[in-house]
């Protein structure tokens, strides 16, 4: 649990009152705006778990080695890059640097606060010599202009004359030596974890333009393969009294500028540095810097107060879209604020980028982008910022010619999005838990649907949006095939009746790979035909001049949009009549049931413990597979069914991946488990801020920060829009006062606000909104809020489930569940040769 006397309680900051240099404090305390971000590194920039300052999107290429080559196998990796650091502020007095691991420290203090975007680290220390030194700085990293930060620092010597140094920084940490190195990337702690990123043992930033002009300070690199540029630029104002010089050091791999200082007694000196980061995918690094200074100088005209309360003022309108209440519970609410900021970090300024997996708080996953976004980030933009998720689809369709050569190394049709990437290629090297990942087309054009439904954004979708739709489509109409059954069942095949299947593909769960008739992935290709078949027949039938160009675009052929339809309704999903449920796959229910309750907390998680083949050998999950697909796809399953696949499924999930707790509270809750609901609530809630997966230093986990806002709003608060019909069945917690949330829907803002004992519906600004709750329809408007009596909160469940049901089920060839755990045998006895 978190240390409430180190971090405190508090509903809008995340406060620490002890100096640490753990790397959780530094992942924690990020500040970024999805463009740019600065770890919470201390401002006297030495030891670090990482010294990290990242961009969306830079990135170096590097050749993937394969131990055996085999044809299609992703051939170029992508590695975020650590960009020149411009955190460093170290001050001296008499000479004498601060060093908090062993200075005489008096008070200390960080705190970010969510409200005006700003980390701010209060200390007082004494020299050995007891001059008293009281010392604030500041962080910001703008939301408004995306290529700024701020750094202000304000030192004050109380009780007597000293001499101050300040020296501030610009350091390539990426490629440096000795003292300007950070942690090269991938070294981070012993052993082997595939969440971390690669190492790169060359150098990566080749310098370009390096100069100091008066107080400004700039560094250029070329990044060596993938030929990126970036510049980064500083500039210093100080505020003081007290009588200074300023000198200045400038090498390609440092700047330096020096001020030193006369200070008397109680007399502050403030430094601000103004830094300015541009990246480009081949833009000359001069023409970058030229594009800092414009940056700079704009700043600089603006004034660094009007920069502080331009924060505050951007932030107060992202809460008023975005703040979800929990009432009586400033525990809760301090996290779920900081993984709601944390998506405002990590997305906001993406501007067409992807959304890594860590935003810009790490270098965890390698900067890389992954079918998180879509289904995990997308809805919280959709429903509070949607012109955010406007642009995290554009920089899909971004991917399309570079998706569309990948389908056809893989003999399809269409376009086949990348499981990992930054630049659009495909960057995972083990195929069977990545490229096999097909689902992700369905998933980036769920989001799309979603987005398009929410929003109205209809022009968007004929303009660039339908190309996603029908190149997906495209690509399980040739991935998939049909049969003729002899069987009947719940799938509605008979005989003479052919269905259509969907092999060698790998679901979520990636401790199940390369299967047939994955029921994710099946179900939401059904949704993925279905909506591309409906989205060309709309805009041919109401918009004909966008079709022609939809034609010349894509070179849709007349009949396409028929037969995808005619390959979902005859989409096979396994369904098993002895136990019940849906199989995860075709082959799942045939393997034997992997006892995770006797499995021992050292050998977790399981990939870091047993071989893959280990692993896909068993009845066990790494993350929520059908669970999924009964939330996204809801409205083809019925209340039992929901209820015995979770059954039977959450005994076999891990919790290993981060993306499970969210999903499990969201069903846990529909099917009436309340306090089993809240449990995995609480877990994904405290990912990063508990690190409940020991791994949180590398980066927040933004599809988890993500899922805290569904959980609570599709969860809790049992919001749905299946087929673009809003609906709520609340599930409050038995000891939550309240929770309220706003929704943008359809060009009208809302706030939701769920009870005990009623739900109201409040139209803040805009048309009315259609709604139900509990199959009763009901219209807000902006002058008649709606408040509808709740006779309970769903059905209620004892308990949870367990393994002892499935190990005494039975299988439909008449075989009978067993659980185990793997175990090492014993060694074979060595035999003597008979003479």
């Amino acid at each position: 649990m978190i240390d409430r006397d180190r971090f405190p309680v508090d509903p809008w900051r995340l406060i620490e009152t002890r100096y640490s240099e753990e790397g959780v404090g530094e992942t924690l305390f990020s500040v970024g705006n999805g463009y740019l971000g600065l770890r919470g590194n201390h401002i006297e920039g030495r030891g670090a778990h990482e010294h990290g300052t990242f961009i969306n999107g830079l990135h170096e290429t590097w050749p993937i080695r394969h131990a055996e080559q085999a044809y299609g196998f992703a051939e170029v990796g992508q590695t975020i890059v650590n960009a020149p650091d411009a955190k460093v502020m170290r001050v001296y007095v008499d000479d004498e640097p601060i060093s908090l691991d062993d200075a005489d420290v008096r008070e200390f203090a960080r705190s970010l606060d969510m409200r005006t975007g700003v980390l701010e680290r209060r200390v007082v220390w004494e020299t050995p010599s007891g001059k008293r030194v009281r010392m604030r700085d500041q962080r910001l990293v703008s939301f408004e202009e995306r290529h700024l930060a701020v750094l202000r620092l304000e030192v004050v010597v109380e009780n007597a004359d000293a001499p101050v140094t300040i020296s501030c920084q610009l350091l390539n940490r990426q490629d440096g030596a000795g003292v300007y190195a950070g942690t090269p990337l991938g070294t981070k702690g012993a052993g082997f974890d595939p969440r971390k990123a690669e190492k790169i043992a060359d150098r990566v930033l080749e310098p370009a333009e390096h100069w100091q002009d008066g107080m400004r300070s700039a560094l250029s690199y070329r990044v060596a393969d993938s030929g990126m540029t970036v510049a980064v630029v500083a500039d210093h104002i100080v505020e003081t009294e007290n009588s200074y010089n300023h000198r200045t050091l400038v090498e390609p791999d440092i700047a330096k500028d020096v001020f030193r200082v006369q200070a008397k007694a109680g007399v502050p000196i403030t430094l601000t540095k103004l830094v300015s980061y541009h990246t480009s995918r081949g833009v000359p690094p001069r023409e970058l810097v030229d594009r800092c200074r414009r940056t700079l100088d704009r700043a600089a005209d603006q004034g660094v107060e009007a920069i502080f309360r331009q924060q505050r003022e951007w932030l107060d309108a992202f809460w008023e879209r975005s703040d979800v209440r929990i009432d009586g519970r400033d525990d809760l609410q301090q996290a779920t604020r900081w993984c709601l900021f944390q998506l405002a970090q990590a997305s906001a300024r993406a501007d067409g980028a992807g959304v890594p997996a860590k935003g810009v708080s790490g270098s965890g996953y390698s900067g890389h982008y992954f079918w998180d976004t879509e289904i995990y980030v997308l809805p919280f933009l959709t429903y509070t910022s949607p012109r955010w998720a406007y642009n995290a689809l554009r920089a899909r369709v971004k991917m399309l010619p570079a998706a569309r050569r990948r389908a056809a190394q893989l003999n399809e049709a269409g376009a086949l999005f990348p499981w990992r990437t930054i630049n659009g290629e495909e960057a995972s090297a083990y195929y069977a838990a990545g490229t096999a990942q097909y689902h992700i087309n369905a998933d980036i054009s769920f989001a799309l649907g979603k987005y398009v439904r929410a929003t109205g954004d209809e022009a968007f979708l004929r303009r660039e949006g339908a190309d996603i739709a029908i190149e997906t489509a495209r690509l399980w109409a040739t991935l998939g095939f049909w049969r003729g059954s002899r069987l009947v069942g719940e799938s509605g095949a008979g005989d003479g009746i052919e269905t259509f299947h969907i092999h060698g593909v790998t679901g979520p769960d990636e401790y199940t790979t390369v299967v047939n008739d994955n029921l994710y992935t099946n179900v939401m290709a059904r949704y993925n035909l279905r909506y591309a078949a409906k989205v060309v027949r709309e805009i041919r039938e109401s918009f004909p001049e966008d079709y022609v160009k939809l034609v010349e675009r894509t070179g849709l052929g007349s009949g396409e949009a028929e037969s995808w339809e005619r390959a979902a309704e005859a989409m096979y999903i396994p369904y098993s009549e002895a136990l019940g449920i849906h199989p995860q796959d075709s082959l799942f229910l045939e393997r034997e049931v992997w006892d995770l309750a006797n499995t021992p907390a050292d050998q977790r998680p399981l990939l870091l413990h047993f071989h893959p083949l280990v692993i896909y050998r068993f009845q066990v999950l790494k993350q929520a597979d059908v669970v999924l697909a009964l939330f996204l796809q809801g409205n083809h399953f019925t209340p039992e069914e929901k209820k015995a696949d979770f059954d039977y499924y959450d005994p076999l999930t891990t919790g290993d991946s981060t993306l499970s707790a969210v999903v499990q509270s969201i069903l846990a809750a529909e099917v009436g488990y309340q306090d089993l609901a809240q449990k995995y609530f609480e877990q994904s809630l405290f990912v990063d801020l508990h690190d409940l997966h020991h791994n949180a230093a590398d980066g927040v986990h933004v599809a988890s920060a993500g899922g805290v806002w569904t959980a609570l709003v599709c969860g809790f608060g049992g919001m749905r829009d299946y087929a673009g019909d809003l609906s709520f069945d609340p599930r409050l917690p038995a000891a939550w006062p309240s929770l309220s949330f706003p929704l943008q829907w359809q060009g009208s803002t809302l706030q939701v606000t769920v009870t005990k004992d009623e739900l109201r519906v409040q139209v803040r600004t805009g048309p009315p909104v259609p709604f139900s709750v509990r199959d009763t329809a009901y219209i807000a408007t902006v002058e008649d809020e709606v408040v509808v009596r709740l006779a309970d909160q769903g059905p209620l469940l004892p308990g949870r489930p367990t393994l002892r049901q499935l190990t005494e089920a039975w299988r439909e060839d008449g075989t009978r569940m067993s659980a185990s755990v793997p175990v090492i045998t014993t060694s074979i006895p060595v035999i003597e040769p008979i003479d």
